[in-house]
């Protein structure tokens, strides 16, 4: 679909409801006729997910632009059980500077209403409170900008228009040393460099763990060279020391590395332009030339900085003497496609990376791979490997074999002496031991809250407890604490499709004053699998074409179906000679569950007007 025109679909828009009430109300709970009279975006996240932090920070210019007109409420609808805890989506909020009212949603009520069936959507509302836009995915900032100055023209003149403050209410700041950090360092003279993520600063902690010794970064999002003073960071996440004794810091919301000197305190930029990465755009070159993605860890592996590159499911690396002034970056292993998938490293698909260890022996580069749950790891040949985990829909805390053993988005690993290698075990409060030899799990300890890094020093351990917004200290147990096992599938409700041909259709729409980009080729891509593999007879893989016919096993009776699509649009106006262009991508993860009389058609909408 590429015609240019909005379309207005006279949908009443359904009520938000949440069992878990609002946040940043100030404690006033809304209906959607509280807000008549605004442009309303609503934003259907969880927390766990990067392309959703993706749309936050998009979202901030939309915004403060039109903070008088626009109001955007964030619908949290939970992936993992962890997700669905109140107090975990009120840590999540503040986490993330989310400057807007939350409703959170843990049984996905709005979710349904709205028929909503990927994280990252967006859903726009216009002041008489009918539903004119949905967008799934990340990157529509640009149509959604374009929709809502439509709407302030078009409801100004009918009347219907209602300016003024919006019902957010900012949360009351909290004094503690540290506020949700992210990662942690143990520096040569034996003091701790911790990523201070909310506060967007990096700290040196003395051998305590709790004095302050001296604090980089100015303390405001930005991205800045400079002085331990005025230098900027945005969410900075892992750290590495570097041959030369400086610290390679993963800034993940500025999509850059930057460099620390620990002596003077000086931060430069290794690699990324502060831009995101977007399909279509260089996968290698001169560092400070190709933009990043959310880089969420770092560690040296092999000569090179590898660099857990969550916000595109893949592992990069920076070469620091490779051909150019100031080194080189490239991919090592992944596609870009999200799942769990094992091989060549140009084969292997990852689900947002987000830490890294290298083994004792220095062969191995283990990763905590996120959203499958999943620990993995790459060998000195680039192949990728899996030691724990099944997939994308699968997770809880289960100690034992290898193949029975059970994660919950875990955010670290740690690298121990013995060839082991300890886990934190994020969505599960607990910090985990994967042993290679025996191919067994453990549990080391519990009660922790978010542990998303671990450094070891001496005989003991040392966790960030983000969440607690704290290093503590344990003492590695020699026997595991016992623990009840408990399993895990992603729950959101199924679709029900008949057996054999089910036609699946990827809907776009560009967006008004775009176009599909033919100039070179066709402009779409669609990625179809499933889980299990044996659910499709035929469709799976790759094709140009947005529509497919897909052949469903009627031996099996349920499964997940992946898709992955991809359009380019770029602005219609002949007489612009470079005109601005767009990638949309989403991820779906669509359950089905396949009966007699169910639908034979699949659409996903991928961006456009909800027709």
């Amino acid at each position: 679909m590429n015609d240019s025109t909005p379309r207005r679909a006279r949908v009443r828009a359904p009520e938000l409801i949440g069992k878990g009430g609002w946040l940043n109300t100030g404690g006033e709970q809304y209906t959607l006729a509280d807000l008549r009279g605004r442009v309303v975006v609503l934003d259907f996240w969880t927390f766990c997910c990067i392309n959703c932090l993706h749309v936050l920070d998009e979202l901030r210019e939309l915004e403060e632009k039109h903070r008088d007109t626009v109001v955007i409420i964030g619908v949290h609808s939970p992936k993992f059980v962890h997700e669905a805890e109140h107090q975990a989506v009120v840590d999540a909020v503040e986490r993330y500077d989310v400057e807007h009212p939350v409703l959170d949603d843990p049984e996905l009520a709005t979710w349904k209403q709205y028929a909503v069936r990927a994280w990252p959507t967006l859903v726009v509302i216009d002041p008489e409170g009918y539903v004119v836009a949905q967008h799934a995915g990340e990157g529509h900032a640009h149509a959604i900008e374009k929709l809502v100055e439509e709407l302030e023209a078009e409801h100004e003149a009918k009347g219907t228009l209602r300016r003024g403050d919006g019902p957010y209410v900012a949360p009351e700041p909290e004094p503690t040393v540290l506020r949700f950090p992210g990662k942690a360092l143990a520096l040569p003279g034996g003091s701790f460099l911790v990523s201070d993520t909310t506060r967007h600063q990096l700290v040196e902690l003395d051998a305590d763990g709790e004095t302050v010794l001296r604090r980089i970064g100015s303390g405001t999002r930005g991205f800045a060279d400079g002085t331990a003073e005025s230098a900027g960071f945005s969410e900075p996440q892992g750290l590495a020391l570097l041959d030369d004794g400086a610290v390679v810091v993963a800034d993940t919301v500025n999509h850059a590395l930057r460099r620390l000197d620990l002596e003077t305190g000086y931060v430069t930029t290794l690699a990324g332009t502060g831009r995101q990465w977007w399909q279509g755009s260089p996968t290698s070159g001169p560092a400070r030339e190709v933009d990043l993605s959310s880089p969420w860890d770092v560690a040296v592996f092999g000569g090179r900085v590898w660099i857990a590159m969550a916000g595109v499911h893949q592992l990069w690396a920076y070469d620091p003497a490779g051909d150019g002034e100031g080194g080189t970056v490239a991919v090592a292993a992944g596609t870009t496609n999200e799942g769990l998938v094992d091989g060549p490293g140009d084969q292997a698909w990852f689900a947002q990376p987000s830490g890294l260890a290298v083994s004792a022996d220095g062969e191995r580069l283990w990763l905590a791979d996120s959203e499958t749950s999943a620990l993995r790891w790459v060998d000195r040949e680039g192949a990728v490997h899996t030691a724990v985990g099944t997939g994308l829909f699968d997770f809880g805390h289960r100690d034992g074999s290898a193949e029975q053993a059970l994660f919950q988005h875990p955010l670290g690993v740690t690298a121990l002496p013995d060839g082991s290698v300890a886990v934190s075990d994020t969505y599960n409060h607990a910090l985990r031991r994967y042993d290679p030899a025996t191919g067994e799990v453990t549990t080391l300890a519990t009660d922790l809250r978010e542990p998303s890094d671990a450094v070891l020093v001496g005989d003991d351990i040392v966790v960030v407890e983000s969440a607690r917004h704290r290093l503590t200290r344990l003492r590695l147990p020699e026997e595991a604490v016992q623990v009840a096992s408990v399993a895990h599938r992603t729950q959101r409700a199924a679709t029900d499709v008949a057996p054999g041909e089910l036609r699946l259709d990827v809907v776009f729409q560009a967006p008004a004053g775009q176009k599909l980009d033919t100039r070179y080729g066709p402009s779409t891509r669609l990625l179809v699998s499933s889980t299990p593999p044996e659910l499709l007879l035929a469709g799976e893989g790759a094709d140009t074409d947005l529509s497919r016919t897909l052949e469903l096993n009627p031996a099996v009776p349920e499964g997940v179906l992946h898709v992955s699509a991809m359009a380019a649009s770029c602005d219609d106006d002949p007489a612009n000679e470079y005109p601005a262009c767009h990638v949309h991508q989403q991820d779906w993860g669509v359950p089905v569950r396949v009966t007699e009389g169910g639908a034979d058609r699949l659409p996903l909408v991928l961006a456009g007007m909800d027709a």
